[in-house]
């Protein structure tokens, strides 16, 4: 739900066809649904499920290909090709630039230290500055409103990082 709100937001800055809102959401009800069935290149599932899903809702061949190619420009590295494309890669991590992101980052911690054995925050804070500075957004807006923000949390993960 938060996904869909925040891509409300950027709706509001980036002008786009009435139709391609619509496709725009279904990508982001259905971006993370892989992982109903694998955490492991949940994003192949994920197209797997939407076609299956938007096939028995008789969409055209044509949006259900937008759809799944939105899925697919989600998995890091993010390398969107088309507007919608970065669209949905920035609102997936638009949370990196926002004021909720440590409560956000430490729900992910709380995960990944379940399902993938990582050891301590020291670890994650290491993880997480690697990520942030590997990661770019993509639209005007994300970058003017979420990348200084972004930009700060490197900086106070750098400090919480014990060596």
């Amino acid at each position: 739900m938060d996904a869909l709100k925040t891509c409300d937001l950027y709706l509001k800055h980036i002008k786009i066809s009435k139709h391609e809102s619509q496709l725009l959401r279904l990508g982001i009800l259905l971006h993370d649904i892989g992982f109903t069935q694998s955490t492991e290149d949940h994003e192949l599932k994920g197209i797997e499920i939407a076609n299956n899903l938007l096939s028995e809702f008789h969409f055209s061949k044509k949006d259900i290909d937008i759809i799944k190619q939105l899925i697919l420009s989600t998995k890091v590295p993010q390398q969107p090709k088309t507007l919608l494309e970065k669209i949905i890669c920035d609102i997936d991590l638009d949370y990196l630039g926002r004021d909720d992101y440590y409560k956000i980052s430490d729900q992910l911690f709380r995960e990944l230290k379940v399902y993938s054995g990582l050891k301590d925050r020291n670890e994650w804070n290491k993880l997480q500055v690697k990520f942030l500075e590997a990661h770019r957004y993509h639209t005007d807006f994300a970058i003017k409103n979420r990348k200084p923000k972004k930009e700060l949390r490197i900086k106070e993960l750098k400090g919480l990082i014990k060596t």
